[in-house]
């Protein structure tokens, strides 16, 4: 993924249902300084001459997270999701990189069970927690 991917991922997250986006860490200039920060990390799946896919992929050092994984409704159950994943995760095991981690959605049916199709393992033995640094961060959810 590079800066320029930014106007097709960005149609593309807001065609997802269920997807949630902020407006300010979801903003061009927020995505343009992640992906500087995690250069090759990210990708998008491109078919018939648009992204259909899309993976925001950095780490800290030690631990990776993918976000905003997503494909385009009627371009699923072909692999795009996997290959993507794949993809990150070959790239990150080259910069030495072991464990990955994700956010689903508890009432993201579709990608819960493509997560447990591909063979990661949902925990129950922590607790994810949240602070809000910026209130005009404001999350819409696509219906």
């Amino acid at each position: 993924m590079r800066p320029s991917d930014y106007d097709e991922v960005c149609r593309l997250w807001h065609t997802i249902k269920g997807f949630a986006i902020r407006s300010l860490d979801d903003s061009r200039e927020s995505i343009e300084r992640f992906i500087s920060r995690n250069p090759g990390l990210s990708t998008v799946a491109i078919e018939d001459g648009h992204v259909v896919g899309a993976i925001l992929c950095g780490h800290d050092g030690r631990r990776a997270t993918l976000y905003h994984v997503c494909v385009e409704e009627s371009y699923r159950k072909r692999g795009i999701g996997k290959s993507m994943v794949v993809r990150c995760m070959e790239a990150l095991q080259e910069q030495g990189i072991n464990k990955v981690a994700l956010i689903a959605f508890t009432h993201n049916d579709i990608g819960n069970a493509f997560w447990k199709e591909i063979g990661w393992t949902p925990r129950a033995d922590l607790n994810y927690y949240d602070f809000t640094l910026n209130t005009e961060n404001i999350v819409r959810f696509n219906e």
